[in-house]
């Protein structure tokens, strides 16, 4: 019996990178470009760094944390990437102006926020009526107390009962300890959970293998569509309510 739904927030209940369309129309670079600039300008106050060299070691430590992420299931926190790219450029950096780049660096998205996906604020209210709600989700450079910021900012925060960040746990998707914290909070088992994301790998067969339900939803990432093993596909939040009910209702009906 689902007693419970998990919600993935970024193109579940964040459009990623929506945010690149208000950067822009207020004269900004891109969060990528923006990164690597603070970066360069903030590590280069104290010796000349030039800008190629800043470039390669910051692609090589988003391609570790993105090595790390997928195969060990663990999201770097960003203080923990700015060592690394420090390490790769053999600099260090004062403590006020290392805090200075990491609040920066995960700050980003609180500043200039992505949108909600569209009518995912009425879903899940919708389904607050009848389940106990939880937020599963990677933190990747917003970390939780970002993005329950974002939540509140939103109106969002209210509807859910338990929090699960990477950044928090010490895991992310689809480690079981993700899952198992929500549990907890909740009071429920891993396996009466009913989980909502966009990604097949970490949204849909991680919660499989833990004996939850799994629903994929494509509003704004349609990538794994086609070979998913999902509960179920939903592509508009308006369907999402029902589609979980008729999930959860087969749940029932085969216990």
């Amino acid at each position: 019996m689902v007693k419970a739904i998990t919600f993935d927030l970024w193109d579940t209940v964040i459009h990623d990178d929506s945010d690149e369309q208000k950067r822009s129309a207020q004269g900004l670079a891109s969060k990528r470009e923006t990164r690597r600039a603070l970066a360069h300008e903030i590590i280069g106050r104290h010796s000349p760094l030039d800008a190629h060299s800043l470039r390669v070691a910051y692609d090589t430590m988003e391609a570790a944390f993105n090595h790390v992420w997928h195969d060990q299931h663990i999201t770097w926190t960003v203080d923990e990437r700015v060592t690394v790219l420090l390490a790769g450029l053999g600099r260090t950096l004062p403590d006020a102006d290392r805090s200075e780049l990491v609040r920066s660096l995960e700050e980003m998205e609180v500043t200039v926020t992505p949108n909600p996906v569209e009518g995912i604020a009425e879903a899940i209210a919708a389904l607050a009526d009848s389940y106990k709600l939880a937020v599963v989700s990677d933190a990747i450079y917003s970390p939780g107390r970002c993005l329950r910021q974002w939540l509140e900012m939103h109106d969002l925060i209210q509807h859910f009962d338990a929090f699960a960040f990477s950044d928090e746990i010490g895991h992310s998707k689809p480690h079981r300890d993700m899952f198992a914290s929500v549990a907890a909070q909740l009071g429920v088992q891993i396996e009466e959970m009913l989980h909502i994301g966009d990604r097949d790998h970490n949204d849909i067969k991680g919660p499989h293998a833990l004996g939850m339900k799994a629903v994929l939803f494509t509003a704004t990432r349609d990538r794994d569509k086609a070979h998913t093993s999902a509960d179920a596909v939903c592509e508009r939040a308006a369907e999402l309510p029902e589609v979980v009910r008729r999930v959860a209702g087969a749940s029932q009906a085969h216990s």
